[in-house]
């Protein structure tokens, strides 16, 4: 089966930076619903359109295309105070944006009395390259189609 709109596509895949440092080499397989589900990057859809079991390849992507450019305003130092005991580095809080809108940040250093958060992806502003190999496509289920996201094994588990 061919790669297509509402088809679920099982694969294998290594991140790395520009300068071939592994940042990600997933230890199990992931499927995603193809056809612009929001599910994986467009360019690596664009990339496996038309494609079968076996396909690889390496893609690279702009900061763009991948987890996006910088955004200096989502960066914020708090007071240690206003944080719950045992805030550590590397933890993720729920706060609000510029815009009033749910934001995730990552706390990035506790120095003395203050907190670094970041809303900013841990890859954004930074060119990737995707090692793909594709594992499987079958053709998606109505209840995946409904959800708009994989069902099962390597998929979303209700």
């Amino acid at each position: 089966m061919k790669i297509a709109k509402d088809s679920v596509v099982t694969l294998r895949f290594t991140v790395t930076d520009a300068k071939g440092q592994v940042l990600d080499k997933g230890s199990e397989p992931m499927a995603y619903l193809h056809g612009g589900y929001g599910n994986t990057f467009p360019k690596i859809e664009e990339a496996l359109e038309g494609q079968e079991t076996g396909f690889s390849t390496t893609l690279s992507l702009a900061p763009a295309d991948a987890f996006g450019e910088r955004d200096e305003s989502l960066v914020r130092t708090i007071p240690k105070s206003e944080f719950p005991p045992g805030v550590k580095v590397g933890g993720q809080l729920r706060g609000s944006n510029d815009e009033g809108g749910e934001q995730v940040y990552r706390v990035v250093k506790i120095k003395g009395p203050e907190v670094l958060l970041d809303g900013n992806h841990a890859l954004a502003g930074q060119a990737l390259r995707f090692g793909l190999k594709v594992e499987g496509v079958r053709a998606a289920t109505a209840e995946e189609l409904a959800h708009g996201h994989v069902h099962g094994e390597h998929g979303h588990q209700h």
